[in-house]
């Protein structure tokens, strides 16, 4: 055996022991006439001694990070540490053996408030593994993935792996694709999402399924969104509607949660937000619930206003209560975020209410006596507040509203610390118009309108909600969900409405197209993202915090080194000839 103990697990009760240990070395300090290792394994660090003269001259050549074994006795320790749990105890170590040496150099250091390059850190992804944060997240996200396996079981879901080799279909995101060796010409595609597949199982008489899927999108990354493949908690249900799968949402989420923070966590049931209410108070369909700040439009006040970038716009505005205490370097700064490339604003007008009842500062002046009244009456304006305006067309306006009122609740310190929020975002439209100017599904295409075939035979599709939703903790989309399109004329009608013919929702979708000829029973389902859950949980900002071996913001694999180049003869097995760009 390497080890009869692991490091964090010695304690004054284990005193006069014999133990062997094995982990890494964190630190090394030769005084002379002793030498102290710090020794260091997932469980902890426990100080070694080493004494005798031979074994010092054989710890001279040992380095941080490698790896040793050492046998020894636990003695107490004179002078305690009481920052780590082995602080009362020390092992003098009678043997030592190296089990694996590190380098001399180290690309970074491990374990330090000095942070690394993160390309460097991913192309050494081993060793940044060890850093004890890190580390710590993947063993929580391990803990996560099992609480959520034993609740969906405890609430009767059976767990069923669907294929990796699919078909391609439209989800949202570019496929990634496989050429087919056997089938020359022929692709694969790995899953968005195994959307088809747990729907089939809904046919196939399954009451439950689960899954933790791996998805794969071949999507731009962010700081909340991993590139090329995530995972998430699949599940559908047989015989049900929105309103049972948003329960099972609102006892597995917060049960889990819990079990992982001391964060204050909503219980279910959650508040449910339209998503044109949503857009209307917070400018975007994932509201932060911790900021207290909303939106209002104030289109009406100012339709006969002297102010010219007000003319022909819809106006929206944000009241700060306690705003007017900023002096005027704020109202600058914030106007200057609000014309940065990612907002996209012309400006940003304000004004103050001041503790006297005057309105000064900004665009004070065209602010009338009239207008004051009913900002005052109408819309909540108090002495010693502030109030922006944002002034562009409709959905524009709604989009950097949004952005200022996150970003006023950053900067003024509005964001509720230590909770948990979530919403549910429902009634999302089935159709929005796309850049072309075409009809298009706004959100998952196999999902049920509300109001069903008549709805897609008599509504404007502009018009037509459809029994989609998602959930939102503190400012993250954390899942999405939809009651199922079961019926194969209402799927053909709400696809000839996206510009899709029969024929090919039988080409793309001729699996589900046929099974649902075969007495498909009503279903719904919904899939938290499990990557997402995790860094919410650890209170991280970088989704690659929490996963063993991400990708970096150019979609490489620094460690592994993929993509990469391919030989010739693998592209021919696969009947692939690379065309050169012009």
């Amino acid at each position: 055996m390497y080890r009869t103990k692991n490091c964090g697990e010695l304690n004054i009760k284990n005193a006069n022991e014999s133990v062997e240990l094995s982990g890494w070395i964190q630190k090394i300090r030769n005084l002379g006439g002793m030498i102290f290792i710090d020794l260091r394994d997932e469980f902890g660090i426990t100080q070694i001694i080493i004494n005798d003269e031979k074994l010092q001259e054989q710890a001279k050549e040992f380095t941080t990070e490698s790896c040793i074994h050492i046998e020894g006795k636990v003695v107490e320790r004179s002078n305690k540490n009481s920052k780590i749990p082995t602080g009362e105890i020390e092992v003098i170590a009678n043997k030592l053996e190296v089990l694996g040496k590190c380098k001399n150099v180290l690309p970074f250091e491990i374990n330090t408030d000095q942070e690394a390059r993160e390309d460097l850190r991913l192309e050494y992804r081993f060793l940044d593994l060890r850093n004890e944060k890190l580390h710590n997240n993947i063993l929580l996200r391990s803990k996560i993935l099992k609480t959520l396996r034993d609740r969906m079981d405890e609430l009767g879901f059976c767990e069923i792996q669907t294929p990796i080799l699919a078909n391609s279909s439209p989800e949202g995101a570019r496929d990634y694709l496989v050429p087919s060796r056997l089938n020359p010409g022929e692709f694969y595609a790995l899953p968005q999402a195994p959307q088809q597949f747990k729907q089939l199982l809904m046919v196939s008489g399954f009451n439950k399924y689960f899954q933790i899927a791996p998805c794969f999108r071949d999507e731009d990354p962010r700081a909340d969104r991993a590139p090329g493949e995530f995972y998430q908690l699949d599940y559908e249900m047989s015989f049900a509607n929105q309103d049972d799968v948003l329960a099972v949402m609102e006892n597995v989420v917060p049960h889990t949660f819990k079990k992982f923070t001391n964060w204050k966590v909503d219980e279910g049931p959650f508040v449910r937000i339209p998503y044109r209410e949503a857009m209307e108070k917070y400018g975007i369909d994932k509201p932060d619930l911790r900021n207290p700040l909303i939106i209002q439009d104030v289109t009406e006040l100012f339709k006969n206003s002297d102010f010219n970038a007000f003319k022909e716009k819809t106006i929206k505005a944000i009241i700060v209560p306690n705003g007017a205490e900023q002096g005027r370097k704020f109202f600058d700064k914030m106007g200057e975020f609000a014309q940065t490339e990612e907002v996209g604003a012309k400006g940003l007008a304000w004004a103050k209410l001041e503790q006297d009842g005057n309105i000064a500062g900004g665009i004070a002046k065209f602010i009338t006596d009239d207008i004051k009244e009913k900002l005052e009456n109408q819309f909540g304006l108090e002495k010693n507040s502030s109030i922006f305006f944002i002034a562009d067309e409709f959905a524009k306006a709604q989009k950097i509203a949004g952005l200022v009122r996150i970003e006023l609740g950053k900067r003024l310190e509005l964001i509720e610390k230590n909770v948990y929020k979530f919403c549910f975002i429902v009634d999302f439209p089935m159709y929005e118009l796309s850049d072309e100017g075409t009809i298009d599904f706004s959100h998952n295409p196999f999902s049920m309108p509300q109001g069903g075939l008549e709805a897609l035979e008599t509504k404007d599709p502009l018009d037509i909600l459809a029994y989609q939703f998602d959930l939102v903790c503190n400012g993250y989309e954390m899942a999405s969900g939809a009651v199922r399109n079961h019926s194969p004329e209402t799927m053909i009608k709400a696809f000839e409405i996206a510009g899709y013919t029969e024929d090919d929702v039988k080409n793309r979708f001729g699996a589900l197209y046929n099974a649902f000829q075969y007495g498909t029973p009503p279903h719904a389902g919904a899939a938290p993202g499990v990557d997402r859950m995790v860094m919410l949980i650890a209170d991280s900002q970088n989704i690659r915090e929490i996963i063993a071996f991400p990708k970096n913001k150019r979609a490489r694999d620094l460690l592994m080194r993929a993509p990469s180049v391919v030989s010739e003869e693998q592209l021919k097995d696969v009947h692939i000839q690379l065309r050169e760009e012009k």
